[in-house]
């Protein structure tokens, strides 16, 4: 008797071979799919086991707890707020003396001058700290009035007085104009003193030349520094002209044009009477009889006379 098995059955062993292997096909594909993937992510982001990852920081970013050099410091006379978190009984407003540090609770005198604000909290911080009277303080130093970084004002400006330092008023023309400009009466050369390493010096700066192009004379300022707008130099007219008066000498003004800056001639006057009182150097007074076209000095008196004809 033949016992054959039928022929689906005799070749279902060969047909699960082609399944076993087809499984086995796709199990490897994904794995290697996966460890592509995994390898791709460790090339991105390589981390060490047990090591944190690092932080890459800008080029233009100060690093953790570094201080912008150009930061504002504190000084005598200062307006301070020291705030310690979580300990508002320590909240203290005071004034940073003539020797440069404040009077704070628990820990006493603490030194700030020259320090930024930033540099100040670490400092009351770590008193604080040594002393075991907070736990990890947390200390913030706000400066509420800076009366220690500013620069005088003087003679004629609009608005003379004590003017703050910052980042955007720190030339000479910035300060100027705080002032409220130079008044009518003001010269075009101004005076600055300045105090650099303890010597004081003193430099004149012509603001034309600034207006001009010569960024170079306007020069950056320090605090206690001190800008002084003399007078302008003036000359008198009187006699046969129309306005007589005070008038404000210009660079290379003649005769002509101070006779035409106070009205011009009256119709009894004569250019021919044109005389100038003028002091000389020895504080001799001389009388002079100008040519139209010469140049007249500061504190000229030019008379016109009468014509006799």
């Amino acid at each position: 008797m033949n016992l054959a098995m039928p022929f689906g059955f005799a070749h279902a062993p060969r047909a699960w071979h082609f399944v076993a292997a087809g499984a086995l096909f796709v199990i490897l594909c994904a794995h290697s799919g996966a460890t592509a993937a995994a390898e791709k992510v460790a090339k991105v982001t390589p981390v060490q086991r047990g090591a944190a990852p690092t932080q890459t920081v800008p080029g233009n970013a100060p690093a953790l707890g570094a201080v912008d050099s150009r930061a504002e410091t504190l000084g005598p006379g200062d307006q301070v707020k020291v705030t310690v978190f979580r300990n508002p009984d320590l909240t203290t407003e005071t004034k940073v003396s003539e020797k440069g540090s404040i009077m704070f609770p628990l820990v006493g005198e603490v030194q700030l001058s020259g320090l930024t604000p930033e540099q100040a909290g670490h400092r009351i911080a770590d008193a604080l700290k040594r002393g075991k009277f907070v736990v990890n303080p947390e200390v913030t130093v706000a400066a509420m009035q800076s009366n220690s970084r500013q620069v005088s004002v003087l003679g004629n400006v609009n608005k003379p007085g004590r003017y703050p330092l910052d980042a955007a008023t720190g030339k000479v023309t910035d300060l100027l104009a705080l002032a409220g400009g130079i008044s009518p009466t003001g010269s075009d050369t101004i005076t600055l003193v300045t105090t650099r390493d303890g010597q004081a010096t003193k430099q004149e700066i012509d603001l034309p030349a600034i207006v001009a192009g010569d960024l170079s004379r306007n020069v950056e300022l320090h605090p206690g520094d001190t800008i002084y707008v003399g007078r302008a130099p003036m000359f008198y007219i009187y006699g046969e002209v129309q306005k007589a008066g005070a008038y404000r000498v210009e660079k290379g003004m003649t005769v002509m044009q101070a006779i035409a800056l106070g009205g011009g001639l009256t119709p009894r006057g004569t250019e021919r009477g044109v005389r100038i009182v003028r002091k000389g150097p020895d504080g001799q007074v001389a009388r002079i009889e100008p040519r139209l076209t010469d140049t007249i000095r500061s504190d000229d008196a030019i008379y016109v006379r009468e014509s006799l004809f």
